[in-house]
């Protein structure tokens, strides 16, 4: 037999359903033997004391991306997923994003391009449709789709990326009829709006005020809405960055009546509050983004929306802007939070913050860490078995994690261009001293084994979350609506 080229020998193998001493042989890309005594490898990695989990799928980060009104974030692919990688992350799906006028072919070969030239761990793009015209839906989206972007991404706030009812409403049609999953920024626009123009009309401008912008009832609200359009044309939906208790009732409700509504958290929601915006001077800037952080009871309503499995995954809404005039200092310490870049870096910290909470507090054990944080995103966004899991067949990406290993967060440590971590002072517990992306160590020594564009493009159809019931509502079933046909 074809001795393995690398064998992890000795650990702890967890997946999302078990977790057994095994050693892991591995051939070329892929994992080729699990079990006790395999033989020599031509290399060999002692990993006794350690957990091998598979490495993390993050399905929600910004990378080398323009905002809507034209500040761009401070990192490449290359800075982006190298700090991914030191945390664990084998997998990231980042966005190819629309903005108003733009083709959205044009705009996914413009991100496939820069990923090329710097990814360092593997990607695929959800598509943010930020201008959903006739032609975009109708011409571009079908091509696409077919291509392996297989997710679609609309915002229903902000002013120059929301979408409107009806246009979203278009949006899911077309995602049904293309077979893509459609994700969703959702907030009631009116109320953040609103809101944000009283609070600096009052004098009320210092980034704590960012968290009284967006009203606890936005979320919820938006969440209602946008399952009534999901389920008036049969759509599964992956509700973005869930930040309240309300929100995750409204989620438990329509999964209880047998709606296909998806739902992730963020790190930023299950251990930051809303006082870390107050902070002297522009301090505070740096943890804003949106949602906003809220309440030590919504951190606990989170946790059991994620127990219960209301919410299926953590993903991190990377988005860094510098701590500088490009960033988060742009416009002066005169600039009003809503003149502030939003967003903060998350996908060196996630699985680290993560695994210290579930694992070595004991909230939940490592299977479920391993659920959350890798297998479920792999499935939802049709990535598994390929990633996602330690298994025959499946690629080489592991983590090999040091339970042990304590590691005290500083902005010196900070991998990608932000300048800083959100979780600076903070002490985990857990740490990956070794990262494999298809069999290759990616990560070991705290030092990156990698060459920029190493990465590869995982295309993906939309895979069994996407796929509608089938069941048509009465405004489209032509026995109940006089014969209309719609479809």
């Amino acid at each position: 037999m074809q001795p393995f080229d690398l064998v992890i020998r000795g650990g702890t193998v967890v997946t999302a359903t078990d977790s057994m001493k095994a050693d892991v042989g591995i051939r070329g890309e892929t994992i080729a033997a699990i079990g006790l005594g395999l033989d020599k490898g031509k290399k060999e990695i002692d990993a006794r004391g350690k957990l091998v989990l598979p490495g993390g799928v993050d399905a929600h980060g910004h990378i080398e991306q323009l905002s809507a009104s034209g500040k761009m974030n401070a990192d490449t692919f290359q800075s982006a997923t190298t700090a991914a990688a030191h945390g664990g992350t084998t997998t990231v799906i980042s966005f190819a994003a629309q903005h108003v006028g733009m083709s959205l072919k044009t705009v996914v070969e413009e991100y496939h391009e820069l990923a090329e030239r710097g990814a360092v761990i593997d990607y695929a793009f959800h598509m943010i449709l930020a201008d959903p015209r006739p032609e975009v839906l109708e011409k571009e989206v079908p091509p696409l789709v077919k291509a392996g972007h297989s997710s679609l991404k609309v915002f229903m706030t902000y002013d120059r990326l929301r979408v409107d009812d009806e246009q979203l409403l278009d949006v899911l049609q077309a995602a049904r009829d293309n077979k893509a999953m459609v994700c969703v920024h959702a907030e009631n626009h009116g109320m953040v709006s609103w809101m944000g123009k009283r609070l600096v009309k009052h004098g009320y401008v210092a980034p704590k005020f960012h968290g009284i912008s967006h009203p606890r009832l936005c979320e919820p609200e938006a969440f209602h809405r946008l399952v009534a359009c999901a389920a008036l044309v049969d759509q599964p939906i992956m509700i973005f960055h869930v930040s309240t208790a309300e929100g995750a009732q409204v989620i438990r409700h329509y999964r209880g009546e047998g709606l296909k509504v998806f739902a992730e958290t963020c790190p930023q929601y299950l251990f930051l509050t809303k006082e870390q915006l107050d902070k002297p001077g522009v301090e505070g800037r740096k943890w804003m983004f949106s949602p906003p952080a809220r309440n030590a009871s919504d951190q606990e309503a989170l946790w059991q929306a994620l127990s219960l499995g209301d919410l299926q995954l953590i993903s991190s809404d990377h988005a860094p802007y510098a701590f500088n005039e490009t960033g988060k200092l742009m416009g002066g310490t005169k600039a009003t939070f809503k003149q502030v870049p939003n967003g903060m870096p998350g996908y060196e910290g996630r699985l680290p913050m993560v695994f210290n909470e579930m694992v070595s507090n004991g909230r939940f054990d490592a299977s479920k860490f391993v659920e959350w944080t890798s297998t479920n995103p792999a499935k939802i966004y049709n990535l598994y078995p390929k990633k996602g899991t330690i298994a025959i067949g499946s690629d080489a990406d592991i983590a090999i994690w040091d339970p042990k290993k304590s590691v005290t967060f500083t902005d010196k440590m900070v991998k990608d261009k932000s300048g800083y971590t959100p979780w600076k002072g903070r002490t985990v517990k857990g740490w990956p001293t070794t990262v494999l992306l298809r069999g290759e160590v990616l990560v070991a020594d705290e030092k990156l084994h990698a060459k920029p564009g190493s990465g590869q493009f995982l295309p993906r159809k939309g895979g069994k979350a996407a796929e509608p019931f089938g069941r048509a509502t009465q405004e489209f079933d032509p026995k109940r609506n006089f014969g209309a046909k719609l479809r």
